[in-house]
């Protein structure tokens, strides 16, 4: 007369599961600077830009499933032949972000890769836009795969953890 029954009822089951939320609360930009030190004499001679770019990402916890994410993009212009500096962008576009249910490697990867990619074309407005202003063609920054940069920072890491236990033994 007694049922196998294996399978946890509905109410058991949604306890269980910890809903998966992820919300974007606010873009802002936390810091800004443009310089220009080479001005007016740089715009006397034709423009030949040499463009060094770097970019980093970061991220930390402010309150519970609460993190700011921060995409920072440095842009230093020189010119090709004198090597003299046309301008310098920096420009650090954030985000709060609501995230609860991810956990661990899938939390990191949200942090490190989507929510920049969801940053990044803020940023890069903002970078044409100082440019721009600064009496200058605008600077078209290329798309960037913040996931390969993710995975690319994570073998790094690996390996840099590889290196040290081999270093103790």
């Amino acid at each position: 007369m007694a049922e196998d029954n294996n399978t946890p009822q509905a109410g058991a089951q949604a306890d269980d599961k910890t809903q998966l939320k992820f919300s974007l609360q606010r873009i802002y930009v936390k810091d800004i600077s443009f310089e220009a030190p080479n001005s007016p004499s740089v715009f006397q001679d034709a423009f030949k830009p040499k463009v060094n770019l770097d970019l980093n990402t970061s991220s930390k916890k402010i309150a519970d499933d609460q993190y700011e994410v921060v995409v920072k993009v440095t842009a230093q212009v020189n010119d090709k032949e004198t090597g003299t500096t046309s301008f310098l962008a920096e420009v650090e576009q954030a985000g709060l972000f609501r995230i609860s249910g991810i956990e661990g490697a899938q939390l990191d990867q949200t942090l490190g890769a989507f929510c920049p990619n969801l940053l990044f074309p803020y940023a890069r407005e903002c970078v044409d836009n100082l440019v721009n202003r600064g009496g200058f063609p605008p600077l078209m920054l290329a798309p960037v795969n913040f996931e390969a940069m993710y995975a690319q920072r994570k073998q790094r890491e690996k390996q840099q953890a590889d290196q040290a236990e081999a270093n103790t033994h």
